[in-house]
């Protein structure tokens, strides 16, 4: 600097909630580039910014984030719906032909090689593609890490109510199976000993067990795996994913049961124009009265 010459220097000091409306004001007041970006929208930011605006709209519309994370669903649903559709024919299709599948096992087991050629042949008579069936969930997969990243970073989400007693959508299920969900006036933190643990790893709401009896109910109606030990782990699954899944936000849960929901629907529809059995039938058949089954 010049003798007797001076300098001006401005800074902006933003202290406060990162909300994203409030850093839009700013960044279009004082021309900040990106301050929006103060959130961290993580590494899917390019999944996870059009999510939190999606439910954003959702939420001025039908005033709960909630609701918004069941509509954000049906439109995650709606985009996949073709390419799950085909999933779900191809499954079906496989679910029909078990028999026949079995069938071929017990006559070629001495002969892995013969066998594997033999249900590829089957499966290429039937038009079946045994990969489609993964293609809904890989394509679900990222939304699901975007809507657990907003729901995680957002200030919005804190503190969002649904409906009954989940008032915080961004926490756990407040809810646990240990207490009868709160008929029982016990708190499990208190029990000696095991306390921790009742109200830790092993706390399980009434959310998590809906997500895990959906989950249940939507592998029933798949074919089951080739092998008895993937057999017997896959029956696990939805266990396991229920207790996993039960100490993440109550929003995933609700998005993750809804979305499951909307998938036996679907399955539903297609088992029924293929004509093959299913478990909703039959669930609702033992509860009715009338052998599983049984034609109307």
């Amino acid at each position: 600097m010049a003798a007797g010459a001076g300098i001006t220097h401005v800074s902006h000091f933003f202290a406060g909630a990162k909300t994203v409306p409030v850093l839009k004001a700013y960044e279009a007041s004082l021309g900040i580039p990106r301050f929006v970006d103060a959130v961290d929208w993580g590494k899917l930011y390019f999944i996870t910014k059009p999510i939190f605006w999606i439910l954003e709209a959702f939420y001025k519309l039908v005033g709960n984030f909630g609701l918004a994370i069941l509509a954000l669903t049906v439109l995650v649903r709606l985009a996949f719906f073709y390419p799950a559709n085909l999933s779900y024919e191809s499954m079906t299709k496989m679910k029909k032909i078990q028999p026949e599948v079995e069938a071929l096992r017990g006559k070629f087991k001495d002969d892995p090689a013969k066998q594997q050629q033999e249900l590829m042949l089957l499966y290429q008579k039937e038009k079946i593609n045994p990969l489609m069936g993964c293609l809904p969930m890989l394509a679900t997969i990222p939304v699901f890490l975007a809507l657990f990243k907003v729901l995680s970073v957002s200030i919005e989400m804190r503190h969002a109510p649904f409906y009954g007693w989940v008032q915080d959508l961004s926490a756990r299920d407040p809810s646990t199976l240990f207490n009868l969900f709160g008929v029982v006036p016990w708190d499990p933190s208190t029990t000696p000993y095991i306390g921790a643990l009742l109200a830790g790893s092993l706390h399980i709401g009434i959310w998590p067990l809906l997500y895990g009896f959906t989950q249940w109910l939507s592998m029933q109606m798949s074919p089951p795996a080739p092998d008895p030990v993937q057999q017997r782990m896959m029956q696990l699954m939805p266990l396991i994913f229920t207790f996993v899944l039960s100490q993440l936000a109550v929003g995933l849960l609700i998005y993750y049961t809804w979305s499951n929901v909307l998938t036996i629907l679907q399955q539903y529809v297609i088992m029924r124009r293929f004509k093959v059995d299913n478990p909703v039938d039959d669930i609702l058949g033992r509860l009715i009265g009338k052998s599983p089954g049984a034609k109307a």
